[in-house]
């Protein structure tokens, strides 16, 4: 459904992907893992439309992205970024709606059906008692899923269902989160994609939350995939010590799956 095909992108004379291609299958829970440095967020943008790349193509259902008109994006696929920066301290639900725009004709304001989305999305979340609160209040788990629900009420029709075909593309969802946030984000993501049939892109450097969460991996070195496949097959001791120079054991545990287990530095440390 959504693919990059021989990718390539730089910021001004600064290249940052070469010749990417990964396919993102309706339905798919895929992540996208590297260090940092690697172009994952890069990737990310482009993905959803908001960077072209200088050579290869983006395609959403077989079409260039570049030909989709912006509203159309917005509806089909939603972000969540590393950081949320709000310029006035808005309640949860003021938050939650503004994920209606691409919804709204000019000049117009929500009605009571992107009341009713946002509320669903909200509820979908686990944060439905916490719409009135300022969002500046909130823990950062709380925050993490009143974005995600923001995410959610941009995608969702009017009944607070999940249209076939709506794309979550998230940027490190998790990295100031703790484990115990993390761990709810995890069952949060799980359970929008078992449920509600989203399909889910997520950045991350976080191996035990890749290995938690996602279906399928691709491995992103120094802006060039390393390999990509069903993620018994990706996350692998040999790939790990590949794309991160370091000694790890991966292990099955019955109730998590797969557990990666770092164990030592293969290289000299980086110190920049």
């Amino acid at each position: 459904m959504l693919q990059a095909v021989d990718a390539s992108f730089g910021y001004r004379d600064t290249p940052v992907l070469h010749g990417v291609s990964l396919d993102v299958p309706a339905g798919g829970l895929v992540g996208l893992i590297g260090p940092n440095g690697s172009g994952k967020t890069t990737l990310l943008r482009l993905l959803a439309g908001t960077r072209l790349p200088s050579s290869g193509r983006l395609l959403l259902d077989g079409v260039p992205l570049a030909a989709k008109p912006r509203g159309e994006l917005a509806r089909r696929i939603a972000v969540v970024p590393q950081e949320s920066q709000l310029a006035f301290d808005y309640s949860v639900l003021e938050v939650v709606l503004m994920g209606r725009y691409p919804h709204l004709s000019v000049f117009a304001v929500e009605g009571p059906g992107d009341l009713a989305v946002a509320r669903a999305a909200l509820e979908a979340t686990g944060v439905g008692a916490l719409e009135g609160r300022p969002f500046s209040t909130l823990s950062g788990g709380e925050k993490q899923r009143v974005i995600i629900a923001g995410a959610l009420a941009q995608i969702w029709d009017p009944a607070g269902a999940t249209p076939a075909g709506q794309i979550l593309l998230l940027d490190e969802p998790t990295a100031a989160l703790d484990l115990k946030y993390q761990l709810g984000i995890a069952a949060l993501l799980q359970s929008l994609h078992a449920e509600r049939g989203l399909t889910i892109v997520v950045s991350t450097h976080d191996l035990a939350f890749a290995a938690r969460v996602c279906r399928t991996l691709v491995m992103l070195k120094d802006g060039r995939v390393l390999a990509s496949g069903a993620l018994e097959d990706v996350l692998t001791t040999a790939r790990i010590r590949e794309l991160y120079g370091v000694e790890a054991e991966v292990v099955r545990h019955g109730r998590s799956g797969l557990l990666v287990v770092p164990l030592a530095a293969t290289g000299p440390e980086d110190r920049s």
